[in-house]
């Protein structure tokens, strides 16, 4: 089932000479997780507001293509019809945080309050999502003091209470040190395991390539690239758009190291199992493998 269809965009701020997307097309299914990579300036923020609507009904601007969220046509509908379909968490969590609650727990209940939702089920999705992003010790603090860290998972934990059928994520893990990050993405992807179709703009590679369904690699406003992780690590001119490879893809790089498509391993397992089969086959040949 389509969840996402992306024809033709096309956006150029107002007073900008050139295009922030251009002509970028993708289709995404319900439950897949993918990934938005691209150096700065590629568009990435961008297009995380124009599927959720920021684009063009806030920036204004230029405009043409199709966005459709699970049929809705994101240029034809209002801001308030598209937060019922998609949700979107901010890199800076101080764009994302209210200011008019002074405890984590009033704060994570403000969208619910809105919403009007029984009292009871509000308590109950507050505690799964503190539960989910690990800040249940933090929920009587007031959001502004909290670390960087902690207020993003705030902002995080703020949007998933609503339960959005699609979560967008401009840079989630920012603000996060590695554990953080690894523990934002588990939540990522168990998330998208029940069913919810998520996208991430993200620079730290590492974990998409390990967690992400696709990667859709973004270049001056094009789409360069929207295939599994390995195919989009393995282009030839990958680097030349700015992005790093992950340590796995560049460690068998170096190997020359490729699975039967001809392909370089994107995630550390990945790695391991292609590292394992070359050092059965150099055992069962007598192959030395040191010098």
């Amino acid at each position: 089932m389509k969840k996402i269809v992306v024809e033709g965009l096309k956006y150029r701020y107002p007073g900008a000479e050139r295009l922030a997307l251009d002509d970028v097309s993708f289709e995404v299914n319900a439950g897949e997780l993918i990934g938005i990579i691209g150096k700065n300036g590629s568009g990435k923020s961008t297009l995380c507001y124009a599927l959720t609507g920021l684009v063009p009904h806030f920036f204004r601007g230029a405009y043409g293509g199709r966005v459709l969220l699970d049929g809705l046509e994101v240029k034809t509908s209002t801001v308030a019809e598209i937060s019922r379909k998609a949700g979107l968490v901010f890199d800076n969590p101080f764009t994302q945080i209210s200011a008019a609650k002074e405890t984590v727990f009033e704060e994570i209940a403000f969208g619910l309050e809105n919403a009007g939702v029984p009292r009871e089920e509000m308590a109950e999705r507050i505690g799964w999502s503190m539960k989910l992003l690990g800040i249940e010790r933090i929920r009587e603090k007031n959001p502004f003091e909290l670390s960087g860290g902690q207020m993003q998972r705030v902002a995080i934990a703020g949007m998933l209470v609503m339960k959005p059928d699609i979560l967008i994520l401009d840079e989630p893990t920012s603000q996060l040190d590695p554990q953080g990050t690894e523990e934002v993405f588990q939540v990522i992807r168990n998330l998208a395991k029940e069913g919810m179709t998520i996208l991430v703009a993200e620079h730290k590679v590492e974990k998409l390539a390990e967690y992400a369904d696709k990667l859709l690699l973004l270049h001056d406003g094009k789409c360069a690239a929207f295939d599994a992780p390995k195919r989009v690590f393995s282009m030839e001119n990958a680097e030349s758009y700015g992005v790093e490879l992950p340590l796995a893809a560049q460690i068998a790089k170096e190997l020359d190291l490729r699975d039967e498509a001809g392909l370089y391993p994107a995630a550390p397992d990945e790695l391991l199992a292609l590292l394992k089969g070359r050092l059965q086959g150099a055992a069962g040949t007598g192959e030395r493998l040191t010098e």
